[in-house]
């Protein structure tokens, strides 16, 4: 991936903006698409996903015909980041949100802008699958260095900066000053000392690590976060109870995928540089998340946990309410 060539500012309110557009544009004016026939006996669904390793279930689904197999005709709108389609999915303008880190969504939900239910799980951390990276001559050497530092991550207030704050509260370090920064402007911004440091996910992980030279100071999905959900399948109430079979019929369809994606880590990498700019011999490195194959409200309870000791819940919360049955 050739960071370097990457357009600068994608995460710029304008550019934001601009992207939500395009995003509206492509889904439509007419509001779900569950509900439209797709003329051959299938149900049209439209499914706005990021070019993470977190989608990956999403295209093998689609590759392989497990959509096809339950009555399904999906269409996939790529988004830079899940918040930008929380608009569309509210209006019915897209049906689901794949990738959608929860952190965003379960706020929303608390805050009465959506009115949220969860379809699936997407994927859960795994070792290295998201890291923090400094510079190769960085001045930043232990992960107690990091205190005060200035750290690029996606959204902020979220679920990259939950994660990390919890793996160093349990050192007993100090936290950074977190910067948002979209994933694909990562490398840039660390290459011309705009941060200190990036927590990146894959498959930007891996990319900044090989373009840059850059170091892992620290793996970000060790303990006390190890196996946490952080990004599933979305959809709305509405969508849920007016489609209940395609809600179904797209959870089965996506569990099947999630199965294959944990059991064959290829076809995970084989599926990568269909949808994001990954080369097939980078996809072959870079570090995997955790598949579940069915949701666990005790493992996101952990999440939701998380979330309110750090002050990103107001209340208690139960995710069993939000899990589409």
């Amino acid at each position: 991936m050739a960071l370097r060539r990457l357009r600068p500012g994608i995460g710029k309110p304008a550019v934001v903006l601009a992207a939500l557009t395009l995003l509206l544009a492509a889904c439509g004016e007419d509001g779900g698409g569950s509900s439209n026939s797709a003329g051959n006996g299938r149900t049209k669904l439209k499914v706005a996903a990021l070019p993470l390793t977190d989608s990956a279930a999403l295209y093998i689904a689609r590759d392989r015909g497990l959509f096809e197999k339950e009555g399904l005709d999906v269409t996939i709108q790529p988004v830079q980041q899940s918040i930008q389609a929380l608009p569309a999915l509210s209006k019915g303008q897209v049906d689901v949100i794949a990738s959608a880190n929860y952190v965003t969504f379960l706020q929303a939900d608390e805050k009465g802008t959506l009115d949220l239910r969860i379809l699936a799980e997407g994927v859960r951390t795994a070792p290295h699958m998201m890291d923090v990276l400094v510079p190769e001559d960085s001045k930043v050497k232990t992960v107690a260095d990091l205190a005060g530092k200035k750290v690029a991550v996606n959204i902020l207030n979220n679920i990259q900066s939950l994660t990390l704050n919890a793996i160093l509260d349990k050192q007993g370090v100090g936290r950074p000053v977190y910067r948002q920064i979209a994933f694909p402007q990562m490398g840039p911004a660390l290459e011309r000392g705009q941060v200190d440091a990036v927590h990146a996910v894959e498959p930007f992980d891996s990319a900044i690590q090989g373009e840059l030279k850059a170091k892992v100071l620290m793996d970000g999905g060790s303990a006390p976060v190890q196996s946490l959900p952080i990004s599933g399948y979305v959809t709305t109430k509405k969508f849920a109870t007016d489609h209940p079979e395609a809600a179904a019929a797209f959870r089965r369809a996506i569990e099947a995928a999630s199965k294959i994606a944990a059991t064959e880590p290829s076809a995970v990498r084989d599926e990568l540089p269909k949808y994001t700019k990954v080369t097939a011999e980078q996809a072959q490195t870079i570090g995997l998340p955790a598949y579940p194959t069915s949701t666990d409200a005790a493992q996101l309870r952990r999440l939701t946990r998380l979330m309110e000791d750090q002050g990103l819940l107001k209340s208690s919360i139960d995710p069993a309410t939000l899990l589409v049955k």
